[in-house]
């Protein structure tokens, strides 16, 4: 039996179909042209001539923008922007009409302008003057004790926060420009600040003021500050010393006590963009060279270069940092009585740490890769375990790594990348353990509680994520902050954390 099936529809030809009427399509409106003028919130001047631009120009082109016209090819500033129409023009940002550029001109101006009476009146026909607010948070620090911490900013101040009342006890003034890094010493009596100036300067904690003139001699801005450990501070001198390392190429070791430079350590080809000092007073640089140098504490002299990496180091990590940093405090509170006693208990805490496992150095690099090096103080090596031989080359991320750190007690190692990861390593033989997924862009920063159980991450997507080291597993998402979470750190149970909406935020655990 044989169905009959029916023939096809017959279809229409295109050219009958183009016959056929159709509704208009609305014509999209066209993108109008303004002219900018960059200006510098800081002192109002300008940073290059009147531009011609699409009112559609997003915020991170504009940044591009000032970038270039500032020269900062290399390593791009964050910017913040608001919009001031010549006609005006006041001489400072803090006009009635200034609008805040969050998205573009045209979404954040000229829009509103033209649905609203209420918004200010801005047409493309104005001559516009865009004001570079660099004031989000770059950096911040506990201190050893867990007290106090610090933020540093765009607007050129550093905070000393109280952590007790959780409120702003000092603003530190002094820096011309953005304050990129700061850094506590072990006995929580001097604060050091860099800054895009190229300027270091050391503040007293107890009563804001700056201690003595500031320590010139960098000619670009600082990356990085890492103070002398306790246990190694001389009697005689009183003082910690400081290492400072700069986009220059060079790391200077200045004598905080005298204001004076002991030596300068020089052969990097490249910016330096972290430095850190050991425990058995070795001092470790990495570069945008793709270099790591180990140097000598005593006199500067250079040890060896560690030259595995294929781009630049980025971050560094020693597996006794928490010791270091907080010296002779520990979870007991105990709070010795004068120097001397204060040395010894960090000292103790310090051969208490290495006496299982010496002071390895973990790096971290453009080239998405880490790499975990042996105690590079060692009198002998064995040939199993050679000073420039990496113990491992740790991978698994797939773009940069930006940041790395060890836990408190050396056991773990983490890391955070652009590759939107935040990686568990062991800590003594780089091996993976684990990938911690949550977040949606990239990882800026990680930092371990005391205690070595949690890990706190900051980000891109503007969140902060509190990871449980059981499960790999998000324990509390952390929303609150509106744009990228730049810096977090975390001692005794809260969390500071600071980004480009330019707010600080605690968070107790």
């Amino acid at each position: 039996m044989a169905t009959l099936v029916p023939p096809p529809k017959r279809q229409k030809s295109s050219y009958s179909q183009s016959l056929k009427p159709r509704a208009p399509t609305p014509e999209k409106a066209p993108v109008p042209s303004i002219v900018v003028q960059f200006k510098s919130a800081e002192d109002g001047s300008s940073l290059g001539p009147a531009i011609n631009l699409p009112a559609d120009t997003d915020r991170n082109a504009l940044q591009m923008l000032v970038n270039k016209l500032r020269g900062e090819g290399e390593d791009p500033l964050p910017y913040a922007f608001h919009l001031v129409p010549r006609s005006t023009e006041t001489t400072t940002p803090a006009t009635p009409a200034r609008v805040q550029i969050n998205n573009s001109i045209l979404a954040d101006a000229l829009a509103p302008a033209a649905s609203s009476s209420k918004a200010p009146v801005f047409s493309p026909e104005d001559v516009f003057e865009l004001w570079c607010h660099a004031s989000p948070i770059l950096c911040c620090a506990h201190s050893p004790t867990g007290r106090y911490a610090a933020t540093g900013s765009g607007d050129a101040t550093c905070r000393i926060w109280d952590m007790e009342t959780e409120t702003p006890k000092w603003t530190l003034s002094g820096h011309k420009g953005w304050v990129l890094c700061v850094e506590w010493d072990a006995r929580e009596k001097i604060l050091a600040t860099g800054g895009h100036d190229g300027q270091v300067r050391l503040w007293s904690p107890s009563t804001g003021q700056p201690l003595g003139a500031p320590l010139l001699g960098h000619t670009k801005w600082i990356t990085s500050l890492a103070f002398e450990p306790l246990h190694l501070m001389s009697s005689r001198v009183g003082s910690p010393r400081l290492a400072t390392s700069s986009k220059d190429g060079t790391v200077r070791i200045w004598n905080t006590g005298t204001r004076k430079l002991d030596f300068v350590l020089t052969g990097h080809a490249a910016s330096v963009n972290v430095v850190r000092w050991g425990g058995e007073n070795v001092i470790y640089t990495g570069s945008s060279d793709r270099t790591v140098k180990v140097w000598s504490g005593v006199d500067g002299k250079l040890i060896r270069t560690l030259s595995e990496h294929a781009h630049w180091v980025n971050t560094v990590a020693l597996s006794t940092d928490f010791v270091l940093r907080t010296g002779p405090y520990d979870h007991t509170g105990k709070v010795p009585k004068d120097d001397e006693e204060a040395k010894s208990l960090a000292l103790a805490r310090y051969k208490d740490l290495v006496s299982t496992h010496p002071e390895t150095l973990i790096t971290g690099s453009d080239d998405h890769t880490l790499f975990l090096w042996p105690d590079q103080a060692a009198s002998s090596f064995s040939s199993s375990a050679t000073p420039k031989k990496p113990l491992a080359r740790l991978t698994g991320h797939q773009k940069q790594v930006n940041h790395v750190a060890f836990s408190p007690d050396g056991r773990w190692i983490a890391s955070a990348g652009f590759d939107n990861a935040v990686k568990i390593w062991e800590g003594r033989t780089g091996k993976f353990v684990a990938s911690l997924r949550g977040h949606v862009a990239a990882v800026y920063r990680v930092a371990w509680s005391a205690d070595s159980r949690m890990l706190v991450s900051a980000s891109k997507d503007s969140t902060l994520k509190l990871w449980d080291l059981r499960t790999y597993k998000i324990r509390i998402d952390l929303p609150g902050h509106t744009d990228e979470v730049y810096c977090v750190d975390f001692v005794a149970d809260k969390v500071v954390s600071g980004g480009r909406d330019k707010t600080v935020k605690i968070w107790r655990n």
